[in-house]
């Protein structure tokens, strides 16, 4: 019997040090989760985490669906007095199963290119603002292209890379038109 209350000791000891050193915490209490390299969270914590994810994201979505993005770009080494016009039609915004991917369907025009395209693209978060990623996509017969681009309230602004040629891009975001609710037919 002696000996159990020993290994049941050992056993007990080793446990709260081996998940002191995991969780860089005392211990783990009823209702918390240890989060492996993370420490541990409060089960609710976890589930408030994932709700403001979610309000994230249809926020988003709602802001770029139907939305005009119009402004100017710079290409590198070039005046700028020489700022070029451009324009993004945004069709349809939709996050994709695999991590932080989406898919913004989008007619994108700049000098004398017009084309409707999907553009799969990494969108991150600092705190509460989007920032489009996109890392050298291949789009049949324009090019490779690579982006950094933040959207704040009614603004957008980042870096592009379009192949060899690359510059700075901004402007305005105009917010999808409402469509008028139309009353349901009383007949």
């Amino acid at each position: 019997m002696h000996r159990t209350k020993i290994t049941t000791l050992i056993f007990a000891t080793f446990f709260c040090v081996s998940v002191q050193s995991v969780s860089g915490q005392q211990r783990i209490g009823v209702g918390e989760t240890l989060i492996p390299g993370k420490g541990t969270v409060q089960d609710q914590t976890l589930i408030q985490d994932v709700d403001a994810v979610a309000r994230l994201h249809a926020k988003f979505k709602k802001l770029l669906t139907g939305a005009k993005l119009t402004g100017q770009f710079t290409v590198d080494g070039k005046p700028l007095s020489e700022l070029q016009e451009e324009s993004y039609e945004i069709e349809k915004v939709e996050k994709l199963a695999d991590g932080d991917l989406w898919a913004i369907t989008a007619r994108i025009k700049y000098g004398k290119h017009d084309l409707t395209v999907p553009v799969p693209l990494a969108v991150k978060w600092a705190g509460t603002t989007p920032i489009l990623t996109l890392d050298d996509l291949t789009i049949p017969g324009f090019g490779t292209f690579s982006a950094r681009v933040v959207l704040h309230k009614d603004k957008y602004a980042g870096t592009w890379q379009h192949d060899a040629v690359g510059g700075h891009l901004f402007g305005m975001i105009q917010l999808a038109e409402e469509k008028p609710q139309t009353p349901e037919s009383t007949d």
